[in-house]
């Protein structure tokens, strides 16, 4: 029994990758390492004591994905691969329809050649658009995405319902995330981006080590607790924990099944500011600008459903997020570039 970890050197998919290794699956993973380094495997062999097998294979080619399915026995596959910048993707909206899109159709056409059955989807809870309300909840409408990052994660997502729709022994969990962050508790692997970081807490990291100068906020005028932006942030441990979860459900061939994976609480910008400050002992400068489009006031997740039939909720807080992210950037202060 192998795993299938498309996308396994990433961020979540490292993570999800020691959790794996650590509960004795057998797990191969595939990246291009256009977002990741071979460092990554280094990391995880430190931590687990054990090595995946690892393919440098970009998921869009079927001649080179092919061989792995031939070679290896998989019955489970766990989908991170794919391009997950929202300013690129409004760029570069035909690069993000191929590549997130096109890996998807190749995957899921080997699934069905080869016969195997499970597969677990890293969705987004951009899927949801603009909300009309909170706690999001899994039967809420979708669409109205405000990116072709989001819309990507969506066009999947149809993808597999009708996949699962044409294969009666499908088994697919489709898991929205909210916003992860972070990071292993040995500070070997952590959240590495590339360039100016698109997501709050490396930005936040980055400053606290003196790459940055100041935290660009964007917005204080929200009709939240403090005018900032409220997200669901949840820690990547708790992610990964989520994975395994599905899984366990998919064993019980429950057909097609979506679950949110979050906290089920929001936090504004400044909280998460605040926190960090109190984890790390480091004051962090920020600069209040203007609104970004498309931002919303509050976004979180409602959770119940994961804890009802995965018996899955997130153990770690802010805090605990907080210190981890801090010990990752403290110990690697430019990532995996040593």
């Amino acid at each position: 029994m192998s795993i299938l970890v498309t996308g396994g050197t990433g961020y979540i998919g490292s993570h999800t990758v020691v959790e794996l290794l650590n509960k004795g699956y057998d797990v191969v993973i595939v990246d291009n390492l256009c977002n990741s380094k071979l460092e990554v495997l280094n990391r995880i062999f430190k931590i687990t004591g054990k090595t995946p097998r690892f393919y440098k294979v970009d998921v869009r080619y079927e001649e080179e994905l092919r061989p792995i399915f031939e070679k290896e026995k998989i019955t489970d596959i766990i989908h991170f691969a794919g391009l997950k910048s929202v300013g690129e993707s409004v760029k570069f909206p035909e690069l993000y329809e191929e590549n997130n899109v096109g890996s998807s159709k190749v995957l899921l056409k080997l699934m069905s050649e080869f016969k195997v059955h499970n597969l677990v989807f890293s969705s987004s809870a951009t899927v949801y658009g603009v909300p009309k309300h909170v706690p999001l909840m899994e039967d809420d409408p979708v669409g109205g995405c405000t990116n072709p990052y989001g819309q990507t994660k969506l066009d999947i997502e149809y993808l597999l319902k009708d996949y699962a729709k044409e294969h009666k022994d499908a088994n697919i969990a489709i898991l929205r995330y909210f916003n992860p962050i972070g990071a292993h508790q040995s500070g070997l692997i952590g959240e590495d981006p590339q360039g100016i970081p698109n997501n709050l807490m490396p930005y936040i990291t980055q400053v606290a080590v003196g790459k940055r100068e100041f935290l660009n906020v964007w917005g204080n005028d929200y009709h939240t607790i403090d005018g900032t932006g409220v997200r669901d942030y949840i820690h990547v441990l708790d992610l990964a924990d989520g994975h395994l979860a599905a899984l366990r459900k998919l064993a019980e061939k429950p057909g097609l099944v979506i679950y949110n994976l979050g906290t089920g609480r929001g936090t504004s910008v400044l909280e998460l500011v605040a926190a960090f400050e109190k984890a790390s002992g480091v004051k962090i400068k920020y600069v209040i600008g203007p609104r970004r489009s498309g931002d919303v006031d509050e976004n979180y997740a409602d959770v119940t459903k994961a804890k009802r039939e995965m018996n899955w909720e997130s153990k770690y807080n802010i805090e605990d997020a907080c210190r981890d992210s801090w010990r990752w950037q403290k110990n690697n202060p430019n990532g995996y570039d040593e």
